[in-house]
């Protein structure tokens, strides 16, 4: 099944070491208790007078009673990933929400409409929904099942039932007053170490991710000044008859070479580059979920700090805050839970991919 060994990352041909035998013993665990498969492909261009844009088919196959059918097909733009990550994490704000690609992926490197960038977004977007699919809780959210089972219509028609422009400016303008209002006083120790945490790997990851670029756009110059190499020797050799059989080998070495370092690349932009950029949007993410839990921690100091000033409106006061505190635990359960779980996804993700590189070069080196 593509979906789950794109989201895996095990193939069959890559030879069995340590880290292979890791992804297989996951890969197959995992067929066992999963319970909704996903598949985004087949791109399709549309050009309107207003716009152009491109769909992909999303299906899904599954065994799960909330779902009328077995199996669904259909079609979503960019926009519709877009409202499914905005809804969810307005009914989630503080669990983490897999990142999409941006808008435009690698802004100058790609052309909007070419097929290298519309492959790059589509096993980003497949990536997004299965990621979503494999979350304990967000997989039962009822927006992710319209999203998935919905034709364009019904989605169009259930997007208007969202919340009205007035009560999304009030969110947005709490949130802005909440985070003016500074540092939280009480924030758990637990929550600080989490936000120290992940400054250090929003860091550490952008660098990766910098030096990983840095060395696709140096292979790739290597690379096309190695295409012009070969065929100058094939065609000096055709002057210089005494030593024409060795100059014919130089060439053939260059052409093994070239080959080789194109197998190299793509290794490179399929497997490291996307995954190092996925968790520079991810930390991004985390950033904002901390602060949104601070939002809430805030509210509920605020309050109390309002109830010990007043002498009136004590019982009021005293429900609000017990709302208040209920919201904060929950907030702080659900963030406790999905920080355990990513940190493993995480470190299995670097893992693999970092072990799946230094295999692709030794098999580069010996080739």
């Amino acid at each position: 099944d593509t979906s789950l060994t794109e989201v895996n990352s095990f193939s069959p041909s890559v030879p069995i070491s340590p880290s292979s035998m890791i992804n297989q013993y996951k890969f197959e665990d995992e067929r066992e208790i999963r319970d909704l498969f996903i598949t985004v492909d087949d791109p399709e261009s549309h050009i309107t007078a207003i716009e152009t844009f491109i769909t992909y088919r999303v299906v899904t196959k599954t065994s799960r009673g909330e779902f009328d059918s077995s199996e669904y097909e259909v079609r979503r733009r960019y926009q519709d990933f877009l409202w499914l990550k905005s809804k969810l994490e307005e009914a989630h704000p503080t669990l983490i929400i897999p990142p999409l690609p941006e808008k435009f992926i690698m802004k100058g490197m790609v052309e909007r409409f070419s097929d290298e960038f519309i492959e790059t977004r589509r096993k980003a977007l497949h990536k997004f929904l299965n990621r979503i699919a494999d979350h304990p809780t967000l997989t039962f959210n009822e927006d992710f099942r319209i999203f998935l089972t919905a034709q364009a219509w019904e989605l169009s028609s259930h997007k208007k039932q969202g919340p009205g422009l007035l009560s999304r400016m009030g969110q947005t303008v709490r949130a802005v007053a909440s985070s003016v209002r500074g540092g939280v006083k009480n924030r758990p120790e637990m929550f600080t170490e989490m936000n120290d945490y992940m400054e250090t790997f929003s860091q550490k990851i952008s660098v990766l991710d910098k030096i990983a670029h840095r060395i696709y756009k140096e292979e790739k110059e290597y690379f096309n000044e190695m295409k012009e190499y070969g065929p100058i020797h094939t065609l000096w050799s055709a002057s210089e008859e005494d030593i024409a059989d060795s100059l014919k080998g130089v060439a053939s070495c260059i052409d093994k070479c070239c080959k080789a370092t194109e197998k190299r690349m793509a290794g490179l932009s399929e497997n490291l580059l996307p995954i190092l950029h996925e968790y520079v949007l991810y930390s991004e993410i985390l950033m904002g979920v901390l602060k949104r839990r601070d939002q809430i921690q805030g509210e509920l100091d605020s309050k109390v700090d309002a109830l010990s000033s007043k002498k009136t409106e004590k019982d009021l006061f005293s429900e609000e805050i017990g709302k208040l505190e209920d919201k904060v635990e929950c907030a702080n359960n659900a963030l406790k839970a999905d920080w355990d779980r990513w940190k493993q996804n995480m470190q299995y993700d670097m893992r693999s991919t970092f072990t799946n590189v230094a295999e692709n070069n030794l098999r580069y080196y010996e080739e």
